[in-house]
């Protein structure tokens, strides 16, 4: 075992892979399904597309979630700069893939759980099967999570 894999850490490659996730799965919910799709708003749940001013309201609780996303894309890309400029830093792919993934999921799951099913401001696609797509949606969250785990730690198994 060498000296630089005895005080290597992935550390900073994985919050920073985790925080571009966060962001880039926001940037996916909000393009695909608010903009694209156009199957919910933000508030649209509570504040339905049937007059103007809610139609308002929803476009700026929109921009606002946007950046959010753009915030938290920002925050990744300053620790991937700062984790760069570190020699205890192994560079590996999977493990930087393992954590977006693991970041998108965690959007999935946080903004699922809060927005979906606790506040009730939006659902993933309104209608008769509503908590079907909305369970879906913490699904398919999950799923992010478990496979950019495994992808951290088989990485991690092979560099140790």
């Amino acid at each position: 075992m060498s000296a630089k894999s005895d005080r290597s850490r992935p550390v900073p490659l994985i919050a920073a892979g985790i925080f571009l996730g966060l962001g880039l799965g926001g940037f996916v919910d909000g393009i695909l399904l608010h903009q694209i799709l156009q199957w919910h708003h933000m508030l649209s749940n509570i504040r339905p597309l049937t007059s103007v001013s809610n139609i308002d309201l929803n476009m700026v609780w929109d921009g606002l979630f946007h950046a959010f996303d753009w915030l938290l894309t920002v925050i990744g890309v300053g620790l991937l700069w700062q984790a760069g400029g570190r020699e205890d830093v192994p560079w590996s792919s999977q493990t930087f893939m393992g954590s977006i993934l693991c970041g998108a999921g965690l959007f999935n799951l946080v903004e699922g759980l809060i927005n979906h099913e606790i506040l009730g401001i939006h659902h993933v696609k309104p209608g008769p099967n509503q908590l079907a797509w909305d369970l879906g949606f913490l699904v398919f969250g999950a799923l992010l999570v478990i496979i950019g785990w495994l992808m951290i730690q088989k990485r991690a198994k092979y560099t140790v």
